[in-house]
């Protein structure tokens, strides 16, 4: 194999001007504490951190590897290295934003813990129920086996007592079997439990009188009420919700707390303001997350779509596809007018999860994806993951099988080492591991290793399907940002696939998720079911409730000290056609609940049903409009950094190129590699070539160009036709 490869530029491998990326405009000093907010994302192979100097504008970004056993050592040895890069002190730090996978990563494990679970009496199989629905359609359903429930059934227990679905009483509450289930979870040694009674979401006095009898029975018990986890209706998923929140209470709890301390040790003479990223694209400070920590359950994938949105929308594309590519993992949204789109329809595993999140497609193929051979002696790669430790063969860590990364590193796409020459990678030790697999498969070196990124571009095309096709969007229609530290690798390959119009990548593309963390504003979110047909809404209903959730919100706002004049309320509802058994949701205007502000609501549920499902029963009585949950989010905004402008090129792009080296895309070529810290705004790279920075690589392959605006963006797009205007 021909593998001359020659090392990546080192030059910002610390710190980088501020016209490099995304920079806070100046503001006004005098704060009282602190001029450096920093935002730690922690992924599976590398924890990424952005500092910004919220006065001069300065920013860096550094990255450092992840620590699976311990993610609390990586945070804080990243805050140490960002300290240093830019010769700060703990003092100088005005906020850190943390996106953490904790919680997702216990759930994708299975890791639920010895749970216990009392609902209402007669309702001790809802978990065995559960719902109908079989994955991949009923065709799957001769092969398809349940899951595992959250909770065994000998681990549930039932109280008497019965509320309506208006929330009226049937039965007392049954003080004396509360008290019996709780005693019998004592005496197993049960002290995490979930707590979901019938109908509690429209009334909430029977889990509060079970809160009640816990805290006398078991006063070190972790609880979760599922009328303060989730107060919408559907019993099934309210319960799992409700189990998943208890399931992971325990860990967030003990990793936030860790960190809290670490971060006290490091300046003893404050605490130092921590907030946690959340599923809804929000932050909430770690001190209220450790009382919603299901909320934080896709939390750093969100900080990137939100950061990748902010990116697009400066660059001129306020719709866009995202994929975050990353050491374990890829994950996919799509960002319609400069704002994700949420859903309640998330699961995390197996488990469903019925809380406010960034509608986000995880699939297994990230840098550290194994390729392998499945029993019927075909190529598979992902989902299991080498991640950061072993990591791939090429890391000489330990790592066994070969990797993506193996196969870029093979083909000569990316350079004998990461991070600015920081985690040397070992050519040899790849060329090995996937010249084995060849071996057994019967093909070159070459064609296993193009056949392991084949494989890994359609599971991330399918993925790109899934948040578009699949909700009704042509994919055709979204040019796609890319970012992590493996995201770029494929881009003009899922160009080919799905007809993308061009792909963005943002400068810096392994840290877009960490600087996302410094986008985002303060998010709650509160809901309250409320079922209704459209021709006899109770209006003063519907004001009381609204009235009842934003007062909530403000309350959690003023908790993170938000002055009421600063606070921003949204209004939302979900609404379907009578006999439907799911929801779209809506936004609501402000302004008073008349006739007319609920029938332009009903207008835009018809408007996006039909954008949905491709029809609506606009004007037809027969199948009237029902109200289902009425939803408020309360929102604390805080000052986002704004993206600044790269100076212009001078002279030929020749001015950056590294070395030439050869490069297989279908063959073997000559490729120009060039220093990406070097080019300037209106600079054109034309395929075969690549283009390198610290902490990311990008192909650009044979007939594609990739040209840089004024903000730094490598825009790839296919290369026009000869005598066709650029």
């Amino acid at each position: 194999m021909d593998s001359p490869h020659a090392g990546q530029t080192d030059a910002a491998a610390t710190a980088l001007p501020a016209t490099a990326l995304p920079a806070t405009a100046p503001t006004a000093t005098g704060r009282t504490h602190g001029h450096i907010r920093i935002g730690v994302d922690t992924g599976g192979t590398f924890t990424d951190i952005v500092a910004v100097n919220t006065v001069t504008g300065a920013l860096a970004t550094p990255k450092t590897p992840s620590t699976p056993a311990n993610p609390a050592d990586g945070f804080l040895t990243g805050v140490d290295k960002i300290l240093n890069v830019i010769a700060a002190q703990p003092a100088d730090i005005e906020s850190i934003s943390h996106g953490t996978t904790v919680a997702t990563n216990q759930l994708l494990e299975g890791k639920v813990g010895d749970l216990g679970f009392i609902t209402s009496e007669g309702y001790e199989f809802v978990l065995e129920i559960a719902r109908q629905s079989v994955p991949d359609g009923y065709g799957n359903s001769y092969f398809w086996v349940k899951p595992d429930r959250i909770v065994p059934a000998d681990r549930v227990r039932t109280v008497g007592g019965r509320l309506d679905f208006r929330g009226n009483e049937v039965r007392p509450f049954d003080r004396e079997s509360a008290v019996a289930a709780v005693r019998a979870f004592a005496a197993e040694g049960i002290t995490t439990l979930g707590v979901c009674l019938l109908h509690s979401y429209a009334n909430d006095a029977h889990e509060r009188a079970m809160l009640e009898v816990i805290r006398q029975e078991m006063p070190d018990a972790v609880v979760s009420l599922s009328s303060q986890v989730l107060r919408e209706y559907r019993e099934y998923e309210r319960s799992v919700t409700t189990l998943v929140d208890a399931s992971v209470k325990p860990r967030v709890a003990a990793y936030v707390a860790g960190i809290a301390q670490r971060l006290a040790e490091l300046d003893p003479d404050r605490a130092i303001p921590f907030s946690i990223m959340r599923s809804n694209g929000g932050v909430l400070s770690a001190d209220e997350v450790v009382h919603q920590p299901i909320t934080t359950v896709l939390s750093g994938p969100a900080a990137g779509a939100l950061g990748a949105a902010v990116i697009a929308a400066r660059a001129g594309y306020p719709s866009v596809v995202t994929c975050d590519g990353g050491g374990t993992s890829t994950d996919v949204t799509v960002i319609q007018d400069s704002r994700p789109t949420l859903t309640t329809e998330g699961r995390v595993g197996s488990f469903p999860s019925k809380i406010p999140m960034i509608d986000v497609v995880t699939v297994g193929a990230g840098g550290g994806s194994i390729a392998w051979i499945s029993p019927e002696g075909t190529l598979k790669v992902g989902p299991q993951s080498a991640g950061a430790d072993p990591g791939p063969l090429c890391y000489r860590k330990g790592g066994t099988e070969p990797t993506i990364t193996d196969a870029h590193l093979v083909l000569g796409r990316i350079p004998p080492h990461l991070l600015g020459g920081e985690i040397p990678l070992d050519v040899q030790a790849a060329v090995d591991g996937v010249r084995a697999l060849a071996g057994k498969l019967g093909l070159s070196l070459e064609a296993c290793a193009a056949g392991i990124l084949e494989i890994s571009a359609w599971n991330q095309a399918n993925a790109l399907r899934q948040v578009t096709v699949k909700r009704g969007l042509d994919v055709r229609d979204f040019p796609m940002v890319t970012f992590g530290g493996s995201g770029s690798l494929l881009a003009c390959r899922l160009m080919d696939i799905l007809r993308l119009p061009a792909v963005l990548v943002p400068p810096n593309p392994g840290n877009v998720s960490a600087y996302g963390l410094l986008t985002v504003d303060v998010r709650n979110d509160y809901v309250q079911t409320h079922v209704a047909r459209h021709d006899a809404l109770d209006r003063d209903a519907v004001t009381a409730i609204y009235a009842d959730l934003t007062a909530k919100a403000a309350d959690a706002l003023r908790r993170e000290g938000f002055a009421d004049e600063d606070q921003v309320f949204e209004r939302t509802a979900d609404l379907r056609y009578f006999g439907q058994a799911y929801e779209v949701r809506v936004a609501c205007p402000d302004g008073d609940i008349t006739a007319d502000w609920a029938d332009r609501v009903a207008g835009a549920f018809h408007e996006a049903h039909r954008a949905l499902y491709g029809y609506d029963f606009a004007g037809r009585a027969d199948q009237p409009v029902e109200w289902v949950n009425l939803r408020a989010t309360g929102i604390g905004p805080i000052p986002r950094p704004e993206i600044g402008e790269i100076a212009p090129a001078v002279g030929d792009v020749d001015r950056t190129v590294i070395e030439h080296r050869r490069v297989y895309f279908d063959e073997w070529t000559d490729a120009t590699i060039y220093d990406r810290a070097r080019l300037g705004a209106g600079d054109r790279i034309v395929g075969p070539a690549v283009v390198q920075e610290f902490g990311s690589t990008v192909p650009v392959h044979p007939g594609f160009v990739a040209d840089v605006d004024r903000y730094g963006n490598l825009v790839v797009t296919r290369q026009p036709s000869e005598g066709a205007q650029p």
